[in-house]
């Protein structure tokens, strides 16, 4: 009977290249800026201007309430500034002719004080006939409630013909939709480190990291991860739960990011350096080991522990236990037993692992 051969085995190099770790944290979408849209008089709602759910512009009309009341209030007080002049131009010309007519002796000082008194007092009167003029003219401006902002707006929470009462009733709201804002929690072991390696590059992690580029991933990994920035982290670590919230800025262009949707960051956690990448079919586990089987020049199988860390570029980063020149079993490890002989066949792994 012919004697089998040893195992037919895929070997090959790690694959060696400058790669920076991620820490992956899980966060909230927010939006950058959101305002909660209320009346500034009180009245009757009389037309919604906006599609629910739709994207309006900053000053677009979006509310209007019954200004009738509010025009009317503004005839009066146009009246009253009519009035205000009309008083304010009888009592300058009076207090005129009473300065002309003391010069020669021919009325009392104190006819002429009355008369600058009775000037003094319609020279108020006017300047609080034109005050309410300014106060009825915003009330008509108030009635058209106008969007603050650009954004994506909400329903309309109450409907035409309801009462609205300044300052309290919520006719709707406003998110901004791009850029959107990304918050995640870190705890005190990445910060230190974190810090560590923002003062390394010459910035400061307090200072929302410097630029810091990160990646967010959605839960649909469909959709491709979206490149973002560190822009703030808040000035102290919360004492109760150990954490730090830390702030990142995404650009929305096709507004797919919502406010309240959850998301993965991954964040650079460490500086550039030369890393080792194997497949994770590479790598085999004993007990609480990780093991990676290489083979000799005579086709021996050598076992080395290894410290394995995150995935990048579809490989696993080998932190401890090989310096790249090995030529390790990446097909058909169960066939490679530590101390039995194979048969290997030499590959090259690509730099980025094909999916």
């Amino acid at each position: 009977m012919a004697q089998q051969g040893p195992p037919p085995v895929t070997v090959a190099n790690p694959v060696v290249k400058t790669i920076v770790e991620d820490d992956e944290f899980v966060g909230r979408f927010e939006a950058r800026a959101e305002v909660i849209v209320r009346a500034r008089v009180s009245g009757y709602l009389e037309r919604v201007h906006f599609t629910d759910g739709s994207v309006v512009e900053e000053n677009q009309l979006l509310f209007s309430i019954d200004p009738r009341q509010f025009d009317t209030a503004l005839r009066q007080a146009q009246a009253q500034i009519d009035v205000a002049e009309a008083t304010y131009a009888f009592a300058s010309e009076q207090l005129e002719r009473a300065q002309n007519l003391i010069d020669n002796g021919n009325i009392p000082q104190s006819t002429v004080d009355q008369r600058r008194e009775a000037f003094l007092s319609a020279q108020g009167a006017l300047e609080q006939a034109r005050a309410s003029l300014e106060l009825a003219s915003l009330d008509v401006e108030y009635s058209q409630v106008r969007a603050p902002m650009a954004g994506r707006i909400d329903r309309a929470r109450v409907d035409p013909g309801n009462l609205v009462s300044a300052d309290q009733t919520v006719l709707t709201s406003i998110v901004s939709a791009d850029p959107i804002y990304f918050y995640f929690d870190i705890d005190e072991r990445y910060f230190l480190a974190y810090a560590r390696d923002a003062r390394t590059r010459g910035v400061s992690l307090q200072e929302g990291g410097g630029g810091l580029e990160v990646k967010v991933t959605l839960s649909d990994e469909s959709i491709p991860p979206m490149s973002g920035y560190l822009d703030f982290s808040e000035n102290r670590i919360d004492a109760q739960t150990g954490t730090m919230r830390i702030r990142a800025v995404v650009e929305n262009p096709d507004e797919v990011l919502t406010p309240g949707l959850f998301g993965r960051v991954n964040v650079p956690g460490s500086l550039p350096y030369e890393g080792i990448l194997l497949p994770d079919e590479a790598i085999v586990a004993d007990q609480n080991r990780r093991l990676v089987m290489t083979v000799d020049g005579e086709g021996n199988v050598v076992p080395r522990e290894v410290r394995p860390g995150p995935r990048i570029d579809g490989y696993r980063v080998i932190r401890d236990g090989l310096d790249g020149s090995e030529v390790v079993v990446v097909n058909g490890v169960v066939r490679a037993r530590p101390g039995s002989v194979v048969a290997p066949e030499m590959v090259e792994l690509p730099l980025i692992a094909e999916n």
